[in-house]
């Protein structure tokens, strides 16, 4: 089982269906978990699939459309009615600060928690987050208004050990931890293993990148270029690309040739429009040109690297 995960909460676009809810995600690390948009209902679908607040310090808007966003008043209240008392930071555009503050001012709340806010604006290249296993950074996406996509990677900086090495020379824990970070080995008898002749590379780090509106823009491969999975829009099929271009938005089509091109391990379409009762022919467009695309269901988590 992976400890690097994420959980689909919604994945309509802007109008709300019975099946299809606005964008949510929630994905898990090993000892955190981290939200990206908040659309309405999100704390609702929390509640339908067992997410717990416990360790939801971080929450991420890639843009301020309604069905990305509506949902964080509410879940901003919930914290502050069941007491919380630990910091949330809230990375998003810079005028989502005032929209809280106001309705924080005209329902006369004083929030029990520190609300921390980090405006994406003034992010520029730097990573939002930096944390001892992952690191958050943005970019650019090409949408009617700025919208940023969102990308966590995980820190894979240890060697491995040879097991051949392992089962003849025994190293003890302590040993194994140094060789991983780079020492040389020296046997009972003095002999020396140079660290490069016990060690193989570090397992590729895994990636998760998340494209929430966007139209199709070969610019973003070099963003999006060998992530684990992919979650992008799907907004269209194959016959709407005219719209697509128009709203700023994908066709599944193009979804899975921008996967393609960026060599990504597999595609998870989402963002579906309230059109479509069916989604069976998004994906076998997509997976025309992409085979390793999936359909993104609403309360199902996705493992990130297997």
């Amino acid at each position: 089982m992976s400890d690097f995960k994420v959980t689909v909460l919604g994945n309509g676009s802007a109008v709300p269906t019975a099946h299809q809810h606005p964008s949510s995600q929630i994905v898990k690390m090993t000892d955190m978990q981290l939200m990206i948009d908040c659309g309405e209902g999100t704390q609702m679908q929390m509640i339908k699939y067992g997410i717990k607040h416990r360790n939801l310090d971080h929450i991420f808007i890639s843009h301020l459309h309604g069905d990305h966003y509506f949902g964080i008043f509410g879940l901003i209240s919930t914290f502050h009615l069941f007491g919380r008392d630990t910091p949330l930071h809230l990375y998003a555009p810079s005028e989502l600060k005032d929209l809280i503050g106001h309705q924080l001012r005209v329902s006369h709340t004083t929030l029990r928690f520190p609300l921390i806010f980090h405006s994406l604006e003034e992010t520029g290249n730097k990573p939002l987050l930096v944390h001892k296993n992952y690191r958050v950074t943005t970019f650019p996406l090409f949408h009617r208004m700025p919208t940023w996509g969102i990308k966590i990677s995980m820190k894979n900086e240890d060697l491995r050990i040879d097991k051949g090495f392992v089962a003849s020379f025994n190293p003890t824990i302590e040993q194994i931890l140094k060789i991983k970070k780079g020492e040389d080995f020296k046997s009972e008898k003095g002999v020396l293993f140079k660290n490069e002749e016990i060690t193989l590379p570090p397992k590729p780090a895994l990636s998760y990148v998340y494209c929430s509106d966007t139209a199709f823009n070969e610019s973003l491969i070099q963003y999006l270029e060998n992530a684990t999975l992919l979650y992008h829009e799907a907004t269209f099929d194959n016959t709407m690309e005219e719209m697509a271009a128009e709203k700023q938005h994908s066709t599944s089509e193009q979804a899975a040739q921008i996967a393609k091109q960026s060599n990504v391990g597999k595609l998870l379409l989402g963002h579906y429009s309230a059109r479509f009762e069916d989604l069976s022919a998004l994906l076998t467009q997509a997976q025309s040109i992409f085979p390793e695309t999936l359909l993104s269901e609403e309360g199902k988590t996705y493992e990130i690297g297997i």
